[in-house]
């Protein structure tokens, strides 16, 4: 059964499908370019499967198969970015939406098929898991262009390959293919373009019926783990979230469901 979600434009399509939320960016004319009217899409989107306890994962994609999402749409700029005041708007709702992707409580994953270009592969960096077809290309062009790019965006991109790999993807603002980004750790998987929906599927399906709480307490502590300042780790939250767990109803499903020797039923309580 899938469930659409209403959402204010078009371009950005939601869905719930089983367990898994999905995001589409249905932008194809224009390589899924992404205007300040798709970004608020999203928001509504991830607050509408946060709040619905059946959506266990969250899945972003792009439409047509020639691209994931190949960052804005520079026909939108003048309209969008057309003053000081309105970029300023611009980039604030964008890191919104980023940073509530990279934060979000479920675990997130990017099905990339095609071109993952600039904003498309910090956005990309922005989820959990991230598994390609064999013709995904991968770039960031940012010094062909003469941009500046913001430091949450090169964190990002450093957290997910390295600071040698991230400099060499940057300063060259060469693509790499899908083999070389699986190779310096910004992809987890690569598949044929034809097995792609299927493997993504398959993946989701068996993280979704995993313990949520479980994975809710190991995806923020993966996090503190990740910040560079020791003291703003904050380990009484990662305690709490553990205790949590223990202390779950979840918890005795998996005790008994492992004794009994059959699959657990979790509730996420």
């Amino acid at each position: 059964m899938t469930i659409e979600l209403d959402l204010p434009t078009d371009k950005i399509k939601g869905a719930i499908k089983g367990a898994a939320g999905h995001i589409i960016f249905n932008n194809p004319e224009r390589h899924n370019a992404v205007s300040l009217e798709m970004w608020d899409a999203v928001e509504v989107a991830l607050n509408a499967f946060m709040e619905n306890d059946d959506v266990r994962i969250v899945i972003l994609s792009g439409a047509g198969g020639k691209a994931f999402v190949s960052g804005a749409d520079i026909s939108k700029f003048e309209k969008e970015r057309g003053s000081k005041d309105a970029t300023e708007h611009y980039n604030a709702r964008l890191k919104v939406v980023y940073d509530t992707i990279e934060n979000y409580p479920k675990p997130t994953m990017a099905m990339i098929n095609g071109h993952c270009i600039g904003g498309g592969l910090n956005l990309a960096a922005c989820t959990d898991i991230r598994v390609a077809s064999d013709k995904s290309r991968f770039a960031m062009p940012a010094a062909k262009l003469a941009l500046g790019y913001p430091f949450d965006a090169i964190r990002r991109l450093v957290n997910a390959v390295g600071a040698a790999s991230a400099k060499q993807l940057m300063f060259t603002a060469k693509s790499i293919d899908a083999d070389t980004a699986l190779r310096i750790g910004f992809i987890q998987e690569v598949v044929a373009e034809e097995d792609l929906a299927e493997r993504v599927d398959a993946l989701s399906g068996t993280i979704a019926g995993n313990a949520p709480l479980t994975i809710q307490a190991m995806k923020f502590i993966a996090t503190q783990v990740m910040q560079s300042d020791p003291a703003k780790r904050d380990l009484a939250k990662c305690d709490e979230m553990v205790a949590a767990c223990f202390a779950s109803e979840d918890y005795v499903e998996g005790r008994k469901a492992f004794m009994e020797k059959r699959k657990p039923e979790f509730k996420g309580r």
